[in-house]
């Protein structure tokens, strides 16, 4: 956020290091998430860039306070780009987090045997093992069963229940997995049929994350096969809100959901 509030006033790092009396290696390391920022750090930026909305304000001096826990992902920064990292950052911090996936099961989801096979055949720039990010994929889910979970509204295409169906060896604990977590509060999963009508989810992957300190604060995650995109306009992030909407309103019940997946798995034991 303070990097947005930077480039929307056109200025180069430098003359913000320079005016507010912060070197411009400090600034670059606090933009990128590679330094906690101090709360003194973040009132002189807000000041310097004429920010006068105390709400908005506290809400990014709640986040820094939050900020010098050190996060366990650090150790895994030679592995993992900098888009992952932005996402375990932010999957740390969110409070709600809503998904629709065309063709796999979310990360958050996954199994260890399944989160090896995607990772192994989807990945297309090498960076860390096939272990190693195993491992960051899932301690990325211990978000879902900490002290005040995140509350997680997923959308599964039903062709990412029925593929790899002839691997049951990895697909019956992977639909099993599904069917644990659905019993959780804080997790709800919809499965949406192939024969559904034309939907806004035919337009790709994406999780939006909500944070409890302001709505305009909430992002989207878009993603693609070499790249990925961030979608930070409050005014677009509440397009995604409502066309996941739209989603959810076409997909199978919860409870038709779960028989769905409960099938699924049966058919393939």
């Amino acid at each position: 956020m303070l990097r947005k509030l930077r480039e929307e006033r056109r200025l180069t790092a430098e003359v913000v290091a320079e005016a507010t009396g912060m070197s411009q290696a400090k600034l670059t390391r606090i933009e990128t998430a590679h330094t906690a920022a101090k709360v003194e750090d973040v009132n002189r930026l807000l000041d310097f860039y004429g920010c006068d909305d105390e709400e908005y304000r506290a809400g990014l001096i709640a986040i820094t306070k939050d900020g010098s826990k050190r996060g366990w992902w650090l150790s895994y920064r030679d592995v993992i780009n900098s888009t992952t990292s932005d996402l375990i950052l932010l999957e740390s911090d969110a409070t709600t987090y809503k998904t629709y996936e065309p063709s796999l099961v979310p990360g958050l989801f996954q199994t260890p045997e399944y989160a090896r096979i995607v990772i192994d055949r989807l990945r297309i720039r090498s960076g860390g093992s096939v272990e190693d990010l195993v491992q960051v994929r899932m301690a990325r889910q211990s978000i879902l069963t900490r002290p005040n979970p995140v509350q997680v509204w997923a959308v599964i295409h039903e062709a990412a229940l029925c593929s790899n169906a002839n691997r049951p060896e990895i697909m019956v604990p992977q639909l099993d997995r599904l069917l644990t977590l659905s019993s959780l509060s804080n997790i709800n999963i919809q499965v949406m049929p192939i024969g559904a009508a034309i939907h806004p989810g035919m337009n790709g992957a994406f999780a939006l994350m909500g944070f409890p300190q302001r709505k305009d604060l909430d992002v989207v995650l878009a993603e693609g096969m070499l790249s990925s995109l961030w979608v930070e306009d409050p005014t677009d992030v509440e397009l995604y809100r409502a066309k996941f909407q739209e989603i959810t309103a076409e997909a199978m019940s919860v409870d038709a959901s779960l028989a769905f997946i409960t099938a699924q798995r049966d058919r393939i034991k």
